[in-house]
């Protein structure tokens, strides 16, 4: 058996919990330790997980071989950075930094010290997005010429403990739900080239509507409702929404048109879920997922350890992040010019998941 490659994380907030949770599934990797900028919240969830807390200065010094970055998006750019300065590789929750510049230096960093970036989301290797690939590369729809997808909902203000940074340069609905849209298309169909977008603000603020922080109310300093169109490389167009504005909507998450029909696929925050296929005019017929259909949170990070292992390219890769970064910074900047942008960066489709990858990951638990 591979030895289990070891994992730090930097961050002991809300997500905190899903990463170490999923990371347990996989037998390549054992997560050594968490630090924290405040200390007790570190020593909170180390206990939590039974796992040792540790000083940043002591997890940059571990034997962590990959460390991964759940600290907020604008404060990417610095702790990557360190991670990166420490030897170490580095996988960061998404998006890869608060600005398309900031991305661009990372990956320019981690080159020139000869290591290696992953990016989530990692939700398109799970068993809708791979099934979708598969029809995809099997031209079930034929050429695919148009699409559109639509992340559309209130908000985290109801839910989330501490939801300002939702609406703050570096996240609002674009850059934090709108980037697993960004994925899930750009490794089905190939780089963007070109990008066109519209973006709006409905409230200057937003009020907390339940929960302890009931009634505060948050200063909204991002655009709050987008939509996007989306030129790719393989010639589709595809539209983007993305809103935290709207209480209800009856669109599908992910639509793809084909000279010979069509593909809906779901939710791509999510690993699993039902696709339905239909050729020409005929019924929508459902499509099984394939593996990894559950909470599989982390298996971009072991990807990542078995690609180092083998010396491959791994799947949820910093020019991906970087390329889907260059999208939605764009699209920002298109809708404050009022003008369609061309795309620099461009990325390759990774490798579709091969049948028996779970067992090459010493798979322990299937989380439903």
């Amino acid at each position: 058996m591979t030895r289990a490659t070891s994992i730090g994380i930097i961050g002991a907030g809300d997500i905190f919990p899903a990463y170490a949770k999923g990371l347990a599934q996989f037998g390549n990797l054992q997560l050594i330790g968490v630090a924290d900028a405040k200390l007790e919240a570190a020593q909170s969830r180390a206990a939590e997980f039974d796992l040792p807390a540790m000083s940043l200065d002591q997890l940059l010094g571990s034997e962590a071989e990959i460390i991964i970055n759940l600290t907020p998006p604008l404060a990417h750019r610095a702790v990557g950075e360190a991670v990166l300065k420490a030897g170490k590789h580095l996988y960061t929750e998404k998006p890869l930094a608060g600005s398309f510049a900031d991305g661009a230096a990372l990956l320019e960093l981690a080159q020139s010290q000869r290591l290696r970036i992953g990016c989530a989301p990692d939700t398109f290797l799970g068993g809708a997005g791979q099934a979708a690939r598969a029809l995809v590369d099997a031209l079930r729809i034929g050429r695919i010429v148009a699409g559109q997808a639509s992340m559309m909902e209130r908000g985290p203000d109801d839910w989330h403990p501490n939801p300002e940074f939702f609406y703050r340069p570096g996240a609002g609905p674009l850059m934090d739900m709108g980037v697993y849209y960004l994925t899930q298309l750009v490794q089905l169909l190939g780089p963007i080239t070109r990008v066109s977008g519209m973006a709006h603000t409905s409230w200057p603020a937003r009020q907390i509507p339940r929960g302890p922080r009931q009634g505060e109310h948050i200063k909204v300093e991002t655009p709050t409702h987008l939509v996007a169109g989306l030129t790719f490389e393989q010639g589709a167009f595809i539209t983007l929404s993305t809103s935290f504005d709207v209480w209800k909507h009856k669109s599908s998450h992910i639509e793809l048109f084909g000279e010979l029909g069509s593909l809906v696929l779901p939710d791509p925050n999510q690993f699993g879920g039902e696709l339905e296929l239909c050729v020409a005019d005929g019924d929508w017929v459902a499509q099984a997922p394939l593996a990894f259909t559950g909470r599989h949170r982390g298996l971009g990070v072991a990807d990542m350890a078995d690609a180092l292992r083998s010396g491959r390219p791994h799947r949820a890769s910093g020019e991906m992040a970087l390329h889907v970064l260059e999208a939605m910074d764009a699209i920002l900047r298109s809708a404050e010019q009022q003008s369609p942008l061309a795309l620099q960066t461009r990325c390759t489709r990774p490798e579709p998941v091969p049948a028996g990858f779970a067992a090459s990951l010493q798979v322990q638990e299937q989380c439903a």
